[in-house]
């Protein structure tokens, strides 16, 4: 890969990786310690760490199988968001506590919305690009 693709790509995975520790460790504290306040929150918040997790694996390795997972990771987090987002709107009561994607992403900045925006776009952008 190409010196032009580091700096953007860094941080790309900085973002991600950051967002996969924080929001595995956070739903398994909540999972093993709060389930019964709120277990869809908090499964949901689980689906998400690990969804951050496998962009982390993809966007990290230049193996064959990694763009593909990168893809398949930022769309199901595209998706999650913006389906997790609308209904923590419409139907908020079925939430409990807010998860990582709730509100599209509002409790983190609304990083959760754009952060597959720019991942999606990276891939787009390099995707012919060789190991």
């Amino acid at each position: 890969m190409g010196d032009e693709h580091r700096g953007p790509r860094r941080i790309l995975i900085a973002v991600y990786a950051t967002f996969a520790l924080a929001a595995t460790a956070r739903a398994v504290v909540q999972l093993t310690t709060q389930y019964d306040s709120a277990p869809l929150a908090y499964w949901l918040s689980l689906a998400s760490g690990l969804v951050y997790i496998a962009a982390t694996v993809g966007l990290t390795t230049d193996r064959g199988w990694s763009r593909p997972v990168a893809w398949v990771a930022c769309s199901v987090e595209m998706v999650g968001v913006l389906t997790v987002g609308a209904i923590s709107i419409a139907f908020s009561h079925l939430f409990g506590h807010d998860t990582v994607w709730s509100y599209f992403g509002d409790g983190y900045g609304f990083i959760p919305v754009v952060l597959p925006i720019f991942g999606l776009g990276w891939l787009w952008r390099h995707r012919h690009d060789t190991a």
